[in-house]
């Protein structure tokens, strides 16, 4: 039983203690007073009659009369006179039949009152005796008025009671509320804090839960301080932040090689032109202060276009890869204000800045790319210090030329429905988590990949339309097969209400099928925007689905922020899971992600496992679950 319930069961038998105890109390001193009433009512009265028949003549005629005045004058149960041998003479009986109390409230108080004797003289003889008792009827009816009103006052002061009972309880309940919910999410793992309470015991606890949250939160932080600082001295660049040359081209590799948005985009190659000249007129600090300035800009540039990583591949020369990057006219003039801006902020040096810009395609070789870039930057060094150059190649993904085709495909293949791919992820004992389920649409004759389409969905804000479709498809699915099913949402689509409603409405309309949902979003998303995103976790998590992150890396450390947003599991980026069997410091960084995901009640798993020696190694440092080229499909079994 609830402490509430305790509360309301100790005030209610408090009242009706209370309440029985004074109608006892108040019914047996009304009832004892009364009865004394009635009995020197009764004596006074007998006497009195007795010595006024004694100064009558004893005719009987005479006190017969007196015996029915005096029965007439008050209220009389019986009066009755006999002679010394106990004779009746004359008798005056009422009935005994009392109305307006019921019945078991008479036997409850009923009075027990003898009858008053009194002797008439005749001279110096006995000429009978008189006996008298009173009517008690009134006395009852006084009594039960005086019980009714006793139980009505008693009844407005409980009202009273109550009222107050339940106020003071709900001003316990609200912090009681507070505490309960705040030891949920700490049994769960997410370790919120609460305002204190001003109950005094209540106080007390929530300060103890408050610390501990408190001290998780900040062990969290330095955890992933540390972890933060071994991944930057594994894959930054020291002087400018920008990653270096190996990591750069891991997260290339892994663009061209994954099966959505980011498979397409466009990539910048920017050269600091004359740097050993540089290096000489600004000496070594000016000279970093020059390349982490071209750095931060180029970092600027890739935020404005969606989210851009940014690398060093040696001394002088950067790289930007901008996923889904399709707008040529804007990147370029982005690019140059920011180049601009960078070479008149330094007019001492005047450095160089050429560049060099390609689209990018799913399965389109490092190696080409990079050669494209290099070709087009030598050319761009030609045309001056600002010079700049488009790769021209043939595009491989461009299947239409304008945004109406664009626009009237992507219609139409909403309109046929998406087909959904199926990757499984296992656990370490090869069991089947949930199977990752990538979008595809029919274009131009083929089921087309996400990448291929995603970055036109975006600039045509028709992602929400693709996010429901696939959603419907991955449910129908699911009722099919019984299986679970990971699917992806867009960035833009949380920020859409309508679509949240309709995302809503759909998942309460099948509860089962909700249960075995997987819904994944990119960690760059749900850190830039937390607010959306701790409001998309309230309002699905409660209808069975699990939310997670993917492609997390470069931000782990944030995950503090997100402790208490209820997520499910995270999808460490291929980037850090490549070549792990034989890296050492890699091991480390991801042995500590899957340590801090696992005190947060966190699935921990690898994207992008691509044979058994990387599978074995990430099991082995602790994480829960592989997917990617080298994860085999299982037999039917399920986690």
């Amino acid at each position: 039983m609830s402490l509430i319930k305790h509360l309301w069961l100790t005030v209610l038998s408090i009242l009706l203690l209370t309440l029985g105890g004074s109608l006892a109390v108040g019914l047996t001193v009304l009832r004892d007073y009364t009865e004394q009433e009635i009995r020197v009512k009764n004596s006074d009265n007998v006497n009195a009659l007795a010595l006024s028949m004694s100064q009558l003549s004893q005719d009987p005629v005479s006190l017969e009369l007196l015996m029915a005045a005096q029965f007439d004058t008050g209220h009389y149960q019986l009066i009755e006179l006999r002679n010394p041998e106990g004779e009746l003479i004359a008798r005056r009986k009422a009935d005994g039949t009392i109305d307006g109390v019921p019945s078991w409230f008479i036997e409850l108080v009923r009075f027990e009152v003898p009858p008053s004797r009194a002797v008439i003289q005749s001279g110096w003889q006995q000429y009978g005796s008189l006996t008298l008792q009173s009517h008690h009827s009134f006395a009852y009816h006084s009594l039960w008025h005086g019980a009714i009103r006793l139980i009505a006052w008693f009844g407005l002061a409980a009202v009273i009671g109550l009222v107050l009972a339940g106020w003071i309880v709900h001003t316990i309940r609200r912090p009681l509320a507070a505490v309960t919910s705040q030891a949920s999410d700490i049994g769960a793992r997410r370790f919120t804090s609460r305002p204190e309470p001003r109950t005094r015991e209540l106080r007390q606890v929530v300060q103890a839960m408050n610390q501990l949250s408190a001290s998780v939160r900040q062990m969290l932080s330095d955890e992933s301080n540390k972890l933060d600082r071994l991944r930057r001295r594994v894959q930054q660049d020291e002087v400018t932040g920008a990653l270096n040359r190996d990591a750069f081209l891991t997260q290339l590799t892994t663009h061209l090689e994954s099966d959505d948005e980011r498979a397409s985009g466009c990539l910048v190659l920017v050269r600091l032109a004359r740097l050993t000249e540089i290096n000489q007129a600004l000496g070594r600090t000016g000279t970093d202060s020059l390349l982490r300035a071209l750095c931060e800009s180029l970092r600027r540039l890739g935020d404005t276009h969606g989210g851009g990583i940014v690398g060093r591949l040696n001394g002088s020369d950067f790289a930007l890869l901008i996923p889904g990057g399709e707008a040529p006219e804007a990147l370029t003039s982005a690019l140059l204000g920011e180049l601009k801006a960078l070479r008149h902020g330094d007019a001492s040096a005047g450095p160089g800045l050429p560049s060099a810009l390609c689209h990018y395609a799913p399965g389109d070789p490092v190696g080409e790319l990079l050669a494209g870039l290099d070709g087009a930057l030598a050319a761009a060094e030609t045309q001056g210090d600002l010079g700049l150059q488009w790769v021209e190649a043939q595009r491989r993904d461009l299947l239409y030329t304008t945004h109406a085709e664009w626009r009237h495909a992507l219609l139409q293949a909403l309109s046929r429905g998406a087909r959904l791919a199926s990757f499984p992820v296992l656990d370490h004992n090869g069991a089947l988590i949930h199977h990752e389920s990538p979008s595809r649409l029919y274009l131009e004759g083929e089921w087309r990949a996400a990448g291929t389409f995603m970055p036109w969905m975006s600039r045509l804000e028709l992602t929400s339309q693709l996010d429901l479709a696939v959603t419907r498809t991955a449910i129908a699915t699911i009722a099919t097969e019984r299986r679970p099913m990971a699917v992806n949402l867009s960035p833009a689509s949380i920020h859409d209400a309508h679509f949240l409603l309709e995302l809503s409405a759909l998942l309460r309309a099948h509860p089962d099928e909700a249960g075995r949902l997987w819904l994944e979003l990119p960690e760059s998303l749900a850190l830039r925007d937390l607010e959306s995103f701790r409001s998309l976790c309230r309002e699905l998590q409660p209808l069975g689905c699990r939310i997670g992150l993917e492609h997390v890396g470069s931000e782990f450390t944030r995950l503090g922020d997100l402790q208490d947003s209820g997520l499910a599991y995270l999808k460490i980026d291929r980037s850090l899971i490549r070549g792990i069997d034989t890296n050492p410091q890699q091991q480390a960084i991801v042995r500590g992600m899957a340590t801090l995901c696992h005190s947060l009640g966190i699935l921990a798993i690898a994207e992008g496992v691509g044979n058994d020696l990387e599978w074995e190694t990430v099991i082995d440092i602790g994480l829960d679950g592989v997917t990617g080229p080298g994860v085999r499909q299982p037999d039917l079994q399920m986690a």
